[in-house]
């Protein structure tokens, strides 16, 4: 048994000592008698391969619950212990209607406030919330949030190949399958690349001990001709969307900017790291592709001086990290009124829970512009029934109570995760000259 499945046997059934629970609180004019939260509990799973960390709200009344999401792939354990050992206990006596005033109270509760860890631990346990408050209405989220703005949401999936043949006709399969918006990654000979399937299992041997280095020069010689032939050949109707994954500095970023203007992209995804920021200007002036920048931020307040600079085109928003709805909704809003566009994070490391959240923005804001669509294994849409799935190039919001995604907690435990380290691997990349490299 590894240190994960360790942790988990239990399934934090037991529980909290009294002396964690708060003395039940009321707000003004609320009925003491009505729903009051009871337990929080957190489970671990890995359907998707990926370590999950899925948080249940529980109430007083009978098979009343909300669901959220605690993505957090390379730190679960600690979310986690976030979740059962501090922001829980503070939710059990609580009125789970007050979503604002429990986001605020959990969010002060450490002094030093902040950081990915956190938030991916206070979202979620606000998803849950909304999850509760869409159930005890009888609508679905969206609904909550103002009602539809569109009958369904756009989504994009992902291809890549070694050369532009290849990455076209996998495009053009997918505009087949209804696809209007595609990601293309395109394979650095010899070199790792991100976004790139292994080409063989030396490759893929190669990729589990990170022995392939990353290789800025050849990425900028290599990449921009791919993605312009493959333009050529699949022609304008299909938008193709590239993520950079922030490996440049801001200097090889602008050369990116420019060598890819023949490629008529969508968007230009995470050309600079969060660090990096304050280059986004310079990257504006240098050419006309749009920019998508966000997965990695975990305070909204950091999108302020992109959207009021004209800086970037989309918001790459990932609400489990960002804190949950409650925040993401805010900076939604914000986007609008700067003529920015949304492209919420989805890969399969958020979990259906969390594409559901997503999916409740994206119905109901006008700012939206389009989803990225993870592909769910079958494991995972069988410990998460109701999970979104896409057909026909786009996805439909769940008309259910809540969010409209349910937790099987019996199908969870058959889908151990693996030692803490074990998904971190993905991420030790070294550059050419053996340092240490953002992933």
């Amino acid at each position: 048994m590894t240190p994960l499945q360790a942790a988990d046997a239990d399934a934090r059934d037991t529980p909290r000592p009294d002396v964690l629970a708060p003395a039940p609180w009321t707000a003004v004019g609320a009925d003491a008698d009505g729903v009051r939260v009871t337990a929080v509990r957190t489970f671990l799973t890995g359907p998707q391969g990926c370590p999950y960390v899925v948080t249940r709200v529980e109430t007083n009344q009978p098979g009343l619950y909300g669901l959220g999401d605690a993505s957090d792939p390379q730190r679960p354990l600690a979310t986690r212990t976030l979740i059962d050992e501090y922001l829980g206990p503070l939710l059990v006596g609580r009125d789970p209607a007050d979503i604002e005033d429990l986001h605020r109270l959990l969010l002060n509760s450490g002094y030093w406030r902040g950081g990915s860890i956190e938030h991916n631990a206070l979202a979620s346990l606000d998803l849950a919330l909304w999850d509760l408050k869409g159930k005890v209405a009888g609508l679905p989220v969206h609904q909550l949030l103002g009602g539809r703005a569109r009958e369904h949401a756009d989504a994009y999936t992902h291809v890549d190949g070694a050369d532009a043949a290849e990455v076209a006709e996998k495009v053009l399969e997918a505009a087949g399958r209804g696809y209007r918006h595609v990601r293309v990654q395109v394979a650095v000979p010899g070199r790792d690349t991100y976004g790139t399937a292994p080409r063989d299992a030396a490759e893929a041997a190669r990729r589990r001990a990170r022995t392939d280095r990353w290789d800025t020069l050849a990425y900028l010689r290599h990449v921009p001709g791919i993605l312009a032939d493959v333009r050529d050949r699949v022609g304008p109707d299909v938008e193709l969307l590239h993520d950079a994954h922030e490996r440049m500095t801001p200097a090889e970023a602008r050369q990116l900017v420019r060598a890819v203007e023949d490629a008529g992209l969508y968007f230009l995804e995470d050309a600079l790291a969060p660090e990096d920021a304050a280059h986004f200007p310079e990257l504006r002036a240098a050419g006309t592709t749009p920019l998508a920048v966000g997965e990695l931020y975990h305070d909204p307040r950091a999108y302020l001086p992109l959207l009021a600079g004209r800086s970037i085109d989309f918001a790459r928003i990932r609400i489990p990290t960002l804190g949950g709805l409650t925040p993401a909704r805010k900076l939604v809003a914000v986007c609008e009124m700067f003529g920015v566009r949304t492209a919420p994070h989805g890969p399969g490391d958020v979990t259906p829970v969390g594409m559901a959240a997503n999916m409740a923005l994206n119905i109901s804001s006008p700012a939206f512009g389009v989803q990225e669509a993870a592909t769910f294994r079958d494991a995972t849409l069988e410990v998460f029934p109701g999970a979104p799935v896409p057909a026909g190039g786009h996805l439909l919001a769940s008309e259910a109570p809540g969010l409209g995604v349910d937790f099987d907690e019996r199908a969870a435990r058959r889908y151990p995760v693996g030692a803490p380290l074990e998904h971190d691997r993905w991420a030790l990349l070294r550059a050419t000259d053996g340092s240490a490299h953002r992933a």
